[in-house]
């Protein structure tokens, strides 16, 4: 019962994050490029309800902020206040690829301006950033994990029932796929490759180059699998009365596959989201001003970043409780699909 509800809170919490990132621009208060170049670093802003006379609101509200030195920074203005308002029409921007009229989950009335998690070297907002930055590292990792189970599923499958040269041939090259260090290996193909692409080419360029890496080992597990349940008595059955191999493969021996690939989906999903947020980390990945989690702790490479604005690592501490969740999920699954159906 105790791994269930550690299977359910983890499929729960990641379900939730991701329906935040697909939201990003309903869940986010503005657009990802919007610069607002007179808050340069603007600490994050605190919810209020309490003003500076002691009265108490109902509606939260933030006081703006002004700059004051290079020294003492920003202070917050508490002679005026900007009330938080839900469900609010953005207004029209120059760097939007949004329609005039998007809503918006919340946001302060013009030109006041709500940053929740700070802002960048360009006055940027972090969260706005930070959740459409999730479109592209979440989804990387998904998206390469499904091709490298799809490759894994194919060529263990083969390997396994097929056996003789095509296992030979098979093996051998899951062998080479695993004694490479891959995370050289992409550095070094996306090194060949051009640095100045579009934003949806470098997307899939990545999630190709990640995805076609790590195929070796799920294509092992599956063909051990294969092997097993192809000596089973069912399947022999199966094809006495004739089934092809195809129905074969299909009927009894891709079911039994299931609690593998889900399991290796759970791990390899984080380790391919790293893949990628230390590609853009580098500079060979997304660049700028399209948001990701590595590009933005790229900025972390200027020490005075590092030093004074610690709001600038929400990417990298996302990425702890997005690993544990997955590796809590990947333990319960296995531990779940590995006990006797009666005990289910």
């Amino acid at each position: 019962m105790q791994r269930d509800k550690k299977l359910w809170f983890s499929v729960a919490v990641l379900a939730l994050a991701h329906v935040f990132v697909v939201g990003a621009g309903f869940f986010a208060p503005y657009d990802p490029a919007e610069q607002n170049r007179d808050f340069p670093f603007a600490p994050p802003m605190h919810l209020h309800f309490v003003d500076a006379a002691g009265k108490f609101h109902l509606r939260p509200f933030v006081y703006p902020y002004s700059w004051v030195s290079s020294v003492q920074g920003y202070e917050k203005n508490r002679s005026q206040m900007w009330p938080l308002r839900f469900f609010v029409r953005e207004e029209p921007h120059q760097n939007s690829k949004l329609p005039g009229g998007h809503r918006r989950l919340f946001g302060v009335d013009a030109p006041g301006r709500i940053f929740l998690l700070g802002t960048d070297d360009y006055g940027r907002d972090q969260l706005s950033r930070f959740l459409y930055g999730g479109q592209i590292s979440l989804f990387a990792g998904l998206l390469a994990a499904a091709l490298s189970l799809g490759l894994g599923v194919l060529l263990g499958a083969i390997a396994g029932y097929f056996g003789s040269l095509l296992d030979n041939v098979v093996m051998r090259g899951t062998e080479i796929f695993m004694a490479l260090p891959w995370i050289y290996l992409l550095f070094a193909v996306r090194a060949f490759l051009p640095l100045h692409m579009g934003t949806r080419q470098v997307f899939f360029l990545l999630v190709g180059i990640i995805g076609l890496t790590g195929w070796a080992r799920p294509a092992r597990l599956i063909r051990g699998v294969v092997l097993n349940a192809k000596q089973r008595e069912y399947v022999h059955a199966a094809r006495g009365f004739g089934a092809s191999s195809f129905y074969i493969f299909r009927r009894h021996l891709l079911p039994d596959t299931a609690s593998v690939l889900l399991t290796q989906a759970a791990l390899l999903v984080p380790q391919y989201i790293l893949a990628e947020v230390t590609l853009s980390f580098l500079g060979l990945g997304v660049g700028e001003p399209v948001p990701s989690w590595g590009n933005m702790l790229a900025a972390l490479q200027n020490y005075y970043v590092l030093e004074s604005y610690w709001w600038m690592f929400a990417g990298g501490l996302a990425l702890v409780p997005i690993f544990l969740l997955y590796h809590w999920l990947a333990d319960s699954l296995q531990r779940r699909l590995a006990r006797p159906a009666s005990w289910r």
